[in-house]
Order: structure tokens, then C-alpha cells, then sequence
């Protein structure tokens, strides 16, 4: 059932987000709307292990569980590829600045992808265009099934994350 809400959903949360991309909300913007729970309210990460390939079935599997669980989701690491299939602008958030695409990962999902513009060493954005190659390693979170996508995609870890991302586009990696 969580299979065919995710190809019903998915496909028109991505012509939703490709109509109307000044207004779709960031991920650090859902992420920030949420400041208000105690780090206890949150599960903990899943970071290990972490995968060299990309496993777009697990990925699956993990928005699968994620849409079918009640409560707290815990962050995953996540390795999925596939062709960019529409990109945004960037926006200004409270953390910074951040570029966002959408990978289909296959399944007729598409799952959006966060860049930290800020902390990444790439050129000016966009550095994606649709139809591009992509193969990004990241977190991915799971606050709702509108609010959920894969960020920390760059170099660097953090206090609630062990894992340093990248993605990588046609070849070129950006960290």
C-alpha cells in the first residue's frame, strides 16, 4: 500500500513542487519549524554502516517503513543515483544558503535532494541541470510524507551527524 501511495504522491508532489518551485518550503525550513521538540523527541540516527554503492531498493525500503511507522523516524544514511529530474533555485534559509533537485530514484519516486551551499566546495549554482547523472550519499529524513528529502550532502559532520556527504554529478563530485 505504502508502494503505490508513494508513486500516487510522489509523481504529484514533484508536478506540485515543479509548478509552483518559488514557493515550495526548504527542508531546513521544515527541519526549523520543528526546533521546538527536545533532542529526546527526536530517534537516533542511523548512520552505519555506511553503503560505498548506491542502493536505491534500500532507500525504498527505508521511505517505505518510514510512511508506514508512527512517531519519531530516525535520520538514515542513505546512498541512492539516479537522473535529476528538476531543479530549484536557491534559497536563503536560517542556516544558510541551499540548492535543491530531485533525483528519481526509480519506481516512479523521486526523492529531493538538499546541498548546503554554504559549506560545499562546488561552482555557483545551479552545478545540476535536468537529465544529469546523479549519485549522492546523505541523510536522509523523514518529518512527513511532504516533508522529507535527503540532505547534509556535504563535507563535515556534526553534533547529531556522523557522516560526511557528497554528491555527484555526471562524473564531477561536489562536497
Amino acid at each position: 500500500m505504502a508502494a503505490g501511495w508513494l508513486r500516487q504522491y510522489g509523481v504529484m508532489g514533484l508536478m506540485a513542487a515543479l509548478a509552483t518551485q518559488a514557493m515550495v518550503p526548504s527542508a531546513a525550513y521544515a527541519r526549523s519549524r520543528d526546533h521546538a521538540r527536545t533532542e529526546a523527541q527526536y530517534a537516533q540516527p542511523e548512520a552505519g554502516p555506511v553503503p560505498l554503492q548506491c542502493d536505491d531498493r534500500k532507500f525504498l525500503a527505508d521511505v517505505e517503513m518510514a510512511e508506514s511507522a508512527s512517531g519519531p523516524h530516525a535520520d538514515r544514511v542513505e546512498h541512492v543515483c539516479g537522473r535529476v529530474i528538476a531543479v530549484s533555485r536557491a534559497r536563503r534559509t536560517r542556516s544558510g544558503w541551499h540548492g535543491y533537485f530531485y533525483v528519481d530514484v526509480g519506481s516512479g519516486v523521486s526523492i529531493r535532494i538538499v546541498s548546503d551551499l554554504d559549506r560545499m566546495s562546488a561552482p555557483a549554482w545551479p552545478w545540476v541541470a535536468k537529465g544529469d547523472q546523479a549519485d549522492v550519499l546523505g541523510r536522509y529524513y523523514y518529518d512527513s510524507p511532504r516533508s522529507q528529502g535527503i540532505d547534509w550532502t556535504h563535507h563535515g559532520t556534526g553534533r547529531n551527524w556522523p557522516v560526511e556527504g557528497y554528491v555527484v554529478i555526471n562524473g564531477s563530485r561536489y562536497q
